[in-house]
């Protein structure tokens, strides 16, 4: 197909499950599904109930790096090697929002939580992240439904000048911590080996852990306070 990659030559960047409806449980498999990011920009939409591909959009022109679903499932952002972030309806097809607010550097990490406006100061029910690999962190605020998205906090995290002859740094990752109201958790390539916790309300980090290495993956438990860290 003119202006696509044969599909041998595409490869898939990134993926993420579709969150269950609030209240059901256990998830019917028939409505469960599979957002996937590809090299060519474009995002798919599996069934896996019947594993098959129901959808197909291609909001960016370069290479996908992060994807993920708003928290209730109604809309799909996704990240791209250019920096670029699309907000999509899985409905519709359509792409409600492209955010240039990254550009230039690929995004690292994308992820939503449920949040009220009432919290932060903002419209909507959700907060969500982008990060992208130049250290730097955006938050916003969104309710989709009523087409209102918002920038709460934009972070840039300093550095030293790259080392000589390290390919590539490591990746700039966030995430919103389970359990800290109103905190996220940041590491990256930076002045030194750490996780820093950032209080979205009062506009500073709160504390600092050190770490043996440069982290290269960060997850959060979202049970207890506990953190794992891959180097």
């Amino acid at each position: 197909v003119t202006g696509s990659l044969p599909i041998s030559l595409q490869s898939c960047q990134c993926l993420a499950w579709k969150p269950r409806p609030v209240g059901l449980w256990p998830c019917p498999v028939e409505s469960q599904h599979v957002v996937a990011g590809y090299s060519d920009g474009t995002v798919r939409v599996f069934s896996v109930s019947r594993t098959e591909m129901e959808l197909k959009m291609h909001p960016h022109a370069a290479a996908l790096t992060a994807i993920t679903y708003s928290t209730d499932g109604e809309m799909i952002l996704s990240g791209g090697k250019d920096g670029i972030v699309a907000v999509s309806s899985p409905r519709t097809g359509m792409t409600i929002h492209v955010l240039a607010d990254h550009k230039g550097s690929p995004i690292t990490v994308l992820q939503c939580t449920r949040k009220q406006y009432h919290d932060f100061g903002v419209e909507g029910g959700e907060l969500w992240l982008a990060a992208s690999s130049d250290r730097r962190v955006s938050v916003w605020g969104s309710d989709w439904l009523q087409d209102k998205c918002e920038l709460l906090d934009w972070l840039s995290f300093p550095a030293p000048a790259g080392p000589e002859g390290l390919d590539s740094l490591p990746p700039s990752l966030a995430a919103f911590c389970p359990w800290e109201h109103g905190v996220l958790v940041y590491v990256g390539f930076g002045m030194q080996k750490e996780a820093l916790f950032y209080s979205l309300r009062k506009k500073q980090v709160l504390r600092k852990i050190s770490l043996p290495a440069f982290a290269t993956s960060l997850s959060l438990s979202p049970a207890a306070p506990f953190m794992a860290i891959g180097f």
